[in-house]
Formats: structure tokens, sequence, C-alpha cells
């Protein structure tokens, strides 16, 4: 039996992010992946693989027996985008801490189930949205800048996103919206979690324009032709009139920059290079084109995985809320709202109109 002082950890859903947290896991003192759950055996193999074969792993072929099994302290929800919903009410039935992946469900209607679900959980049982993309250490910083109030109040925010496509996934789920919840929930909820958080008030509508040029059209599974889109604008409005705006392309990895996020403010202006792991801060007060920059990257991480260590971040304030008792940094009702403003999103592209948040998530949000 591992020590009082050794927080044991089960993975659901031991695919790729699976993975990725095993190896945040691994390098993080005090803590032992203990089981796996995944009813796919290649998966399993993969994940036991990550852990050590020699590693003294419970494996299950389906999540209730992982929960029920007294193996684990806290389990990390890595299972496909559509199985969140399930999983998460499983989990949330019984005392385990939890750590969701993103997006939080693939409706805000499910999301607003699992918040209700969570409200009335056992004390000092931590349930935790992983929304990693708020630990980039280049985003970090930016947010530290605008909370010091370098730049004065945020009266604007655009990110871009130009990438690769999405990558293969276990019988092809992530290629289907019925699945994902539509790209501009299963990607892009990060980014604008990362808006309502830079921002500071509720989105109030939303507008959006993009479809599928490029990527998938030349696959076909069980008949059916992908759907998921591979580009698109989305300008969201927020409650005390700051402006947001994203730029997504998924056949754009011809770049420098996976990632850029740019705040303005009306004292300034931040930009936040994930990928360079730069942060570059500009004053109006010292004149026309007078821009620092920053190195930012973080001597804590010990794991890089795919995320440029944003993830074993994530996993300290975790395990640290875990040990303390303390409230998550990051919470369900912050997943809601960055799916909701990607379903805002997508409603808007498929009816060709603005469309109010509180459709979504009600008036009384």
């Amino acid at each position: 039996m591992p020590s009082p002082d050794v927080v044991r950890y089960g993975i659901i859903g031991t695919g790729m992010m699976g993975v990725e947290h095993i190896g945040n896991l691994l390098a993080i003192g005090g803590t032992q992946v203990t089981a796996l759950a995944d009813p796919d055996q290649r998966s399993l193999d993969q994940a036991l693989h990550a852990v050590g074969t020699d590693a003294p792993v419970a494996r299950f072929g389906d999540h209730r027996a992982l929960i029920e099994s007294g193996s684990c302290d806290a389990v990390v929800i890595a299972s496909p985008n559509h199985t969140h919903h399930e999983v998460l009410l499983d989990v949330l039935a019984s005392p385990l801490h939890v750590l969701v992946e993103k997006p939080l469900c693939t409706t805000t209607a499910d999301c607003q189930e699992a918040v209700a679900a969570a409200a009335g959980g056992p004390d000092g049982r931590v349930v935790w949205m992983g929304l990693e993309y708020r630990y980039m250490p280049p985003t970090q910083r930016l947010m530290a800048e605008v909370a010091a109030g370098t730049i004065g109040r945020v009266r604007m925010v655009s990110i871009r996103e130009h990438r690769f496509p999405f990558l293969h996934k276990v019988d092809h789920w992530n290629r289907f919206n019925r699945n994902t919840g539509g790209t501009l929930v299963e990607k892009c909820c990060h980014y604008f979690d990362l808006m309502n958080l830079v921002i500071g008030t509720r989105p109030r509508r939303v507008i959006a324009s993009g479809g599928q040029a490029v990527n998938h059209l030349d696959e076909a599974y069980d008949g059916e032709t992908p759907d998921i889109l591979d580009h698109a604008y989305v300008v969201v409005e927020y409650d005390g009139g700051a402006r947001a705006a994203l730029d997504l392309c998924m056949f754009a990895e011809a770049s420098k920059n996976e990632q850029e996020l740019c705040v303005v403010g009306d004292e300034g202006k931040l930009e936040s290079l994930v990928t360079e792991g730069v942060l570059r801060i500009g004053r109006r007060a010292d004149g026309i084109g007078a821009v620092t920059q920053h190195d930012t990257h973080d001597r804590r991480v010990r794991f890089q995985g795919f995320h440029h260590g944003s993830s074993y971040l994530e996993h300290l304030d975790f395990l640290d809320a875990i040990r303390t008792g303390s409230a998550p940094k990051v919470t369900l009702t912050d997943g809601l709202w960055s799916v909701a403003v990607g379903e805002a999103a997508h409603r808007s592209i498929d009816g060709d109109r603005w469309v109010d948040v509180t459709e979504l998530v009600g008036t009384n949000s």
C-alpha cells in the first residue's frame, strides 16, 4: 500500500491525452498511477507501457469498475468527448477527486447537469476542470501582467491558432461533430476560456463564420465523410463592452507559432507567443514601437508533453488542492462557459446570425 503522502491516480481513457497525463504524474513526486480504464485493449497496453510494464497497475475495460475498485484516490477523465458526461456523473457519485479533460461535455445542457451534480459532493473532494492552456507559461505571464494593470482596462482580446489537422483517434471518433461537440467546442473551448478569464465578465453574444475546406474530405468511415470544421472566425462580445476574436485554421502547420494571444487595454498591449515561449509588452506611454520582449519558460516544468509543460503545471495545482483541501483554481463552471461560447459559435454558423449566450445557459446563470 502507498504511504498517506502518496496520492494514487486512476486514468479513465488511455489514448494520447491519457498517456500524456501519465507522463506528467510520473514526473511529479508523491503520486502513483495505480489504475487504468479503457474499453480498447490497445490503448490499455499503450498506457501500461507508459507507466512501466512491471508496475502494479490495475486495468479495467469499464470505468465503473475502476471507480468501485478502491485502487485510487483521484481520477483523470481523458476519454472521448462524448463520454465525459456519463463518466463524470459516475465519478461524482463517488468520493474520488477528479480532473476532467476539456471539453467538460459536448453540450451546454450536459455541462449544466455536471455542474449541478458536483455541487452536492462531499467536503474536501476536489473537482477540477482540465483547461491546461491557462497554464501555458507565456499565457500565465500575460495574465499576471493583466492582473497587475500593466495595460489598463482590457478592451480587446484576439487569439490565433494556426496548426495541423486533427490527429487520428481510436475508431475515428474525433471526425464527427456528434462525438466532439464540433471543432469550436472540441478545440476552441480552450481559447474561449482564456477570453472569459482575461476579460473577466460574462460573454454576451457570438457571431461566427467557418467551414470545412481542406481537411478529411477524402476520408470515409462506414460510408460517412467527416463533418468537422477546419477553419473559422469567431467574434464574442462581453458584458462591459470588451470584445474578443478567434482566428482558427487547422491546415496551417507551416507556422512558426501555433498559438498567439494578443490582449489590448486602454494603456497598452500584450502578445503571448506560445511556441517561442515569449511575451511582448508595449505601453502607450512609452511611445510608438516601444516594446519589450520577455522569456517565459518555467523552470518548474519537468515534463513538456504536447502542451509546452502546461499539463504538468496544472497537475501541480490539482495535487496541491487534493493535499490541502483547497478549492479548485479551475472549476466546472469555467468549463461550462467555455463550451457555451463554442456551441453558440456553431449555432451562429448554422443559422447565419448573432447568437445570444442566454439561449444556451438561460437567463439566471
